[in-house]
């Protein structure tokens, strides 16, 4: 997807549309998560933190993330993607892999896929789709890249060294700062010196995964699509302007969290046996980081219950905050397991039946009219 969470708010408010619009915060702690093609003209990127990001354009609109918003439309999108083949293998909310092997009779070759594809992801969801065709999954990812916003790039088998060999290193995926620094040494800086280095400058200087990066960089890629790849975990967090010290404002974050984390949970059928708490710390170490704590706890059974989540974790900053200040909080879920709606505890207590008929109402309600029309009560220790 095209700069997806700023495109989303952008279909959203049609007054942001045509404008620079950065989704993140603007504070000296806030970090650009996604930047509109307008705002991108500017030099703005993600990841860059937000106080840099408004000195390059002092005109750009930052809008806070809206997750539960971005993840509903990506449902959306990933259910056009199924319509054309059921091997979908997502890499995050805004960016899939799809084997359309089987599908190319059916429509036709795999460029007529892909523009029915993007015309129907226009025409339902009001958002473009970059796509990449090719025979890896490598190839297809970097095609896709290159041919943003609104493109299409097919990478025909035999064109594949000629489209890889020159492009810069840091192309191939997973290549990033520390191992482009490794390849500098070697004098390594686009795939066509990667894919003719000497193997054994690659073993002694990088190790095995050196050799793996050269097939990459020969157009060898044998991983395949791996259709239904469920999530392992899921989290929220948040870093503070101010660093927060005060009690009440963390349990009424962490309860936040905790609330937003079991809703995802629910939609998704699924359930956590392990809720772990993260903090960062105020104070740099000598090293000029700061430290990140974490902190876990199990359940004898996987949970989807917000109160449930909130309580764990609440105890756990109760046990290790200990008067510190902290710049990051977050929560997030583990130990994954599907659950049957359809088949209720046998022995289920009267509590437990009001907790569930209270969460589902809630569902309901923010499904309704909008994610967090309904919140818990702060949580108290």
């Amino acid at each position: 997807m095209d700069a997806f969470y700023a495109a989303v708010e952008q279909l959203d408010d049609p007054s942001l549309r045509g404008k620079a619009v950065v989704v993140g915060g603007s504070s000296p702690r806030g970090v650009v998560l996604t930047a509109s093609y307008e705002a991108r003209r500017f030099g703005v990127r993600s990841a860059m933190p937000g106080h840099h990001a408004r000195k390059l354009c002092h005109d750009c609109l930052f809008v806070r993330p809206r997750m539960t918003r971005y993840a509903e439309v990506a449902r959306q999108i990933r259910k056009i993607f199924e319509e054309f083949t059921p091997m979908v293998e997502p890499l995050s909310l805004d960016e899939a892999f799809l084997d359309i092997t089987g599908s190319l009779t059916l429509f036709g070759g795999a460029h007529r896929l892909a523009v029915e594809l993007k015309q129907r992801v226009h025409q339902q969801v009001g958002l473009t789709v970059s796509v990449g065709i090719a025979p890896t999954k490598m190839v297809a990812k970097i095609a896709s890249d290159i041919c943003k916003p609104d493109g299409l790039l097919e990478i025909a088998p035999d064109r594949v060294e000629a489209f890889l060999r020159p492009l810069p290193v840091a192309r191939l995926w997973g290549v990033g700062p520390n191992m482009q620094r490794k390849l500098a040494a070697l004098k390594i800086e686009t795939i066509a010196d990667l894919a003719d280095a000497e193997e054994r400058d690659l073993l002694r200087r990088i190790g095995r995964s050196g050799l793996f990066w050269q097939d990459l960089a020969r157009g060898r890629d044998p991983r395949s699509v791996v259709a239904g790849r469920s999530r392992k975990s899921y989290g929220e967090e948040r870093t503070f302007e101010h660093d927060l010290r005060h009690g009440d404002d963390a349990l009424r974050v962490l309860a936040e969290q905790a609330e937003s984390v079991a809703r995802r949970l629910r939609r998704d059928r699924r359930a956590a046996r392990t809720v772990t708490l993260k903090m960062k710390l105020t104070k740099r170490t000598a090293r000029g980081k700061y430290p990140v704590l974490t902190r876990s706890a199990s359940f004898p059974v996987a949970v989807d219950d917000g109160k449930q989540i909130a309580e764990a974790v609440i105890d756990l900053w109760s046990a290790s905050h200990a008067g510190r200040s902290v710049r990051l909080l977050g929560v997030a879920a583990s130990a994954i397991e599907d659950v049957d709606r359809n088949q209720l505890p046998l022995f289920e207590a009267r509590q437990q039946r009001q907790q569930r008929a209270l969460n589902q109402a809630v569902d309901r309600l923010n499904a309704r009219f909008g994610s967090g029309v309904v919140k818990r009560g702060a949580h108290k220790t």
